[in-house]
């Protein structure tokens, strides 16, 4: 029921003196933003501390305009507590909590209560704002029934550009996997609609709050199928005041690669799977040669060979070391050198160098030895016996050449003739090919000499700048010249110089291959391969995540056939199941056509039960080849004069259409799903594939179809009576 206009105007006045708090606070952490940028007091480490602290503090008070208090706690006691995005507290009175953060222990009342469980609560009253107006209020008496207004409310709403936070309309049973307090991997698991996403942002959001200090610092990573999806989502945590998180696609991992094409179903399944590592090790060792014919090296004094018998022997002593490819190619170098060198001082010091001479053979040897470091053909023997690789280097050559993959053991569907074509399934090969490499020592050694010899530079500079400091300041103030002359030594002055990495965890963490994180997200998780999971397990040794996902909507050929063949393997015994069971998106009207398809190819799958009804019937129109372009348009057309959002969902082919893959993760409020058939029977998990598609609308869903209909959709109403099925 909606409330009197008195106490209406009573709300809004505590309201509009949260919002006042909030300035308050706003202004607080502005100056001292200001004056960290002056750099006012401290060392410039401490000023840059300041800086990034209140402008995260900032970013965090930024997001409270929109809904900063949305609710009321009223206790059988008569206490009284209100909830919002952020906590604040009255300063002038012990520091009072005015505004309970919905994190806290003390708001989980709000989303838990019910009339058979009232948590000793009298009343819940939820505000419902315009800007930073309250409108009005719905109020849940306990003991009285109706209490799902607000959340139907919501879930009526039309959909907007982006995905929504649910902070306000959290229910009982998300609200318990939101808390759950489990260190290891947790997966949640529902049907369409369930708020399966939405549920594993929140609970980020409370990680963050109830464990900053463990997961800030090394920031979040949230994997998403494909980039519509990723900023369809992406306003949740911001709106929850939280922004240390990077957000990417499979096909983002490796840094400096944003690759969407997708194999083919065979092709990815064979990428996909652990068998993969074998095929990646033998093609790294197929690079490591022996020479068909001796090759020739000459000395300015004689002539030396390195045949098989030496490069065996080297390259056993190289794999012996463990060390990766490019770090094992110096052992490789040195056995070879070794060799090279006796033999070449052999036949020098023969005739005129006794054994005696030791300090002549030693002399010898060494010269020898830089003669070969230095010698242009000896490198190039090196290059084609032992090559420096990278992922890329190792990769494209062995997808391009057939003798390649035989060599590696390889199956013949992995060629391609453009072999760095890179597909999404490659990304996790070359982000393992990235260990199994190794650096390259000699540019590292190379990038070192020249970073010290800047280095040098630098302090020479630091080292005049004081002396011209101190004699200009002597001569003005004794006190100021000593105080210049205590600054720090040339080397530390010269810290001074070096530009600092002042970029955002967030593009650091991003840029970085090696950068861990302490919690990671992964949504739609049933389509990531076993090499998927090897990447993300290395991004975060912790073990900490949250899993989201729906093994009857996978459509990929490596992806989850269980959640325990892709986890055990990783966190045995350490990962918790956790199921939704309420559809909060997709009315039961247009569930109950998308359930009888998924009682054909996924005969054992429970579907998500609606919590309600849009009293709009789905439909069927079939029209001509020629029509169906006319068809799309006019359906196009209609809804764009509606509230919310549409989309029409194709094969390939049909003029514009996207693909079901495309709309995974997404709703809208109108869809049209075209030859829903030729979705049916395009691949191996096209069923998959239109159990997506069916499942996006929240208030109407037309199916427009040239060729016959699949079995499971033949009772879907026919056109209406205008003749226009829409």
């Amino acid at each position: 029921m909606s409330g009197g206009e008195e106490e209406l105007r009573s709300e809004r006045s505590y309201v509009a003196g949260l919002y006042a708090r909030l300035d308050a606070e706003r202004a607080r952490v502005d100056g001292e933003h200001d004056a960290a940028l002056r750099g006012d007091g401290g060392t410039p480490v401490d000023r840059d501390v300041r800086v990034r602290w209140s402008a995260k503090q900032m970013k965090r008070l930024a997001v409270a305009d929109n809904g900063l208090c949305f609710g009321r706690l009223d206790a059988l006691s008569g206490d009284r507590a209100y909830i919002g995005r952020i906590g604040l507290s009255d300063e002038e009175n012990d520091d009072e909590p005015v505004l309970l953060d919905w994190r806290a222990p003390a708001s989980r009342a709000f989303y838990v209560a019910t009339a058979a469980h009232p948590e000793n609560l009298r009343r819940r009253r939820q505000f419902h704002s315009r800007g930073r107006q309250v409108v009005e209020f719905t109020d849940e008496v306990f003991g009285e029934g109706g209490g799902d207004a607000a959340l139907l409310a919501a879930v009526d709403a039309p959909r907007g550009d982006g995905m929504r936070d649910i902070v306000a309309t959290i229910q009982a049973e998300q609200d318990e996997i939101i808390r759950l307090d489990h260190p290891g991997v947790l997966v949640i698991e529902g049907g369409p609609g369930t708020g399966k996403t939405v549920v594993a942002l929140h609970r980020v959001a409370y990680l963050l709050y109830t464990q900053r200090e463990r997961i800030e610092r090394g920031g979040v990573l949230v994997v998403g199928p494909n980039p519509a999806f990723l900023n369809h989502i992406s306003r949740v945590l911001p709106s929850l005041g939280e922004s240390e998180v990077v957000f990417l696609t499979t096909g983002d991992l490796v840094p400096g690669l944003h690759v969407t094409t997708e194999d083919r179903p065979e092709a990815a399944r064979l990428k996909g799977s652990r068998a993969i590592l074998d095929v990646l090790a033998a093609a790294v060792a197929d690079r490591q040669r022996l020479p068909e014919r001796p090759l020739p090296i000459e000395l300015a004094d004689t002539a030396v060979r390195i045949d098989a018998e030496t490069a065996e022997w080297a390259r056993q002593e190289a794999r012996a070391s463990g060390l990766p490819h490019n770090e094992a190619r110096a052992v490789f170098t040195e056995i070879v050198t070794y060799v090279l060198t006796e033999r070449a001082a052999t036949r020098i010091g023969r005739g005129w160098l006794t054994r005696n001479d030791r300090d002549a053979w030693k002399d010898l040897r060494v010269d020898l030895g830089t003669e070969l470091a230095e010698h242009e053909a000896f490198a190039a023997a090196l290059d084609e016996l032992w090559p420096v690789l990278t992922p890329e280097t190792l990769l494209a050559p062995l997808y391009s050449a057939p003798e390649r993959l035989r060599a590696a053991g390889a199956d013949p569907a992995l060629a391609r003739a453009d072999g760095a074509a890179w597909t999404v399934s490659d990304v996790p090969l070359l982000d393992e090919l990235v260990d199994l490499l190794g650096r390259d020592t000699a540019a590292d050694a190379a990038a070192g000499r020249t970073a010290e010899r800047e280095r040098r530079a630098e302090t020479e500079y630091a080292a005049g700048t004081m002396d011209v400091l101190t004699l200009d300041y002597e001569e003005l103030d004794e006190d100021i010249g000593v105080r210049v002359a205590d600054l720090t030594h040339a080397e530390g002055l010269a810290d001074r110089f070096v530009e600092r990495d002042t970029r955002e965890l967030v593009e650091r963490a991003a840029a970085d291959r090696d950068w861990t994180y302490r919690h990671v997200v992964v949504d739609e998780a049933q389509e990531l391969s076993e090499m998927d999971w090897r990447v993300l397990m290395r991004h975060c040794p912790s073990r900490s995540f949250t899993v989201v996902g729906d093994l009857a909507q996978r459509r990929s050929a490596a992806g989850a056939t269980s959640w325990d063949t892709m986890l055990e393997p990783y966190v045995p015994g350490r990962w918790a199941h956790r199921s939704l069971s309420v559809n909060y998106r997709t009315p039961a009207e247009i569930m109950t056509v998308a359930a009888g398809l998924l009682a054909e190819f996924a005969p054992g799958v429970q579907p998500p039960e609606s919590v309600r009804v849009c009293g709009v019937q789905p439909w069927s129109r079939r029209v001509a080849d020629v029509e169906l372009r006319d068809a799309v348009e006019e359906f196009v057309r209609i809804e764009a004069g509606r509230d919310g959002t549409s989309v029409v969902i194709g094969p390939s082919g049909v003029p514009g259409a996207v693909a079901p893959s495309e709309t995974k993760g997404l709703e809208f409020d109108a869809v049209l799903v075209v030859e829903p058939m030729r979705i049916l029977t395009g691949g191996p998990r096209g069923a998959a594939e239109l159990y997506v598609a069916l499942t996006r609308a929240t208030q109407r869903l037309g199916v427009l179809h040239h060729g016959p209909l699949p079995q499971s959709l033949t009772g879907l109403a026919g056109a209406s009576q205008n003749g226009t099925g829409f």
